[in-house]
């Protein structure tokens, strides 16, 4: 399908698809002579598609002209169900999750098609950018290591990532803070949009000047001039 087609989905089908799947829509707010960009966003670790931080980057995306679809992996869609905290998947279910969200949403939105997410939603995008041949990858708070392990860091996919890369990354994220980041080999197509004294949910310090309102709109501008 030729990405530069513009996206095309039909109101009513959509609306059911992403129902049944039990799926979250953000339809982008402003739309000009062509249809918006979409982004497909998973959830971190911890929090659900639905949490206060992920309704509120979406929000936040679609008011500047993005359509933001959320899912959730097989853990997370169990633990809506049973209440229990049940851990992630492993990464091949996950891995698997994303490229059947990505199939499905593929085959409504003939326009171009972002992936990303928050922490290890993003990460996972990360490794399947290229293989599923996304538009853009979008991550927001990328876990470059384990806490407390920066010398051992997840990052030998991303020196040879083609798909042109946006990561909105406070400085002093616990899973990858600045000085650690800025010493890895990255990728020329990765983009890192820093957050003065801002951590792994991008909120900063209250003596750095800044307010976490200010960085969740200055991440939301910063991605949609990315991907708009």
């Amino acid at each position: 399908m030729d990405k530069e087609h513009k996206a095309s989905i039909d109101g009513d089908q959509w609306a059911q698809c992403v129902r049944d799947h039990g799926w979250l829509w953000n339809e982008a707010a402003a739309k000009g002579s062509t249809e918006p960009v979409t982004l497909i966003l998973a959830h971190g670790a911890g929090a659900p598609m639905d949490s206060a931080w992920m309704d509120d980057i979406a929000a936040r995306l679609a008011a500047h002209g993005v359509n933001v679809l959320r899912f959730e992996f097989p853990y997370m869609a169990q633990r809506r169900l049973d209440g229990g905290k049940r851990p992630p998947n492993p990464a091949a279910r996950l891995l698997e999750c994303w490229r059947d969200v990505y199939g499905v949403v593929r085959r409504h939105v003939a326009g171009r098609l972002a992936i990303g997410g928050k922490s290890m939603g993003g990460r996972m995008a990360s490794l399947l950018a290229d293989e599923l041949g996304a538009d853009a990858l979008v991550c927001l708070g990328y876990p470059f290591y384990a806490v407390g392990k920066p010398q051992k860091p997840r990052v030998e996919h991303l020196a040879g990532l083609k798909t042109r890369t946006l990561i909105a990354q406070g400085e002093r994220d616990a899973l990858g803070n600045r000085e650690a980041v800025e010493a890895y080999t990255l990728a020329p197509g990765i983009e890192v949009f820093w957050l003065v004294a801002g951590d792994h949910d991008l909120k900063p310090l209250k003596a750095s000047g800044f307010t976490h309102e200010q960085h969740l709109a200055a991440a939301a501008n910063e991605v949609a001039a990315f991907l708009v």
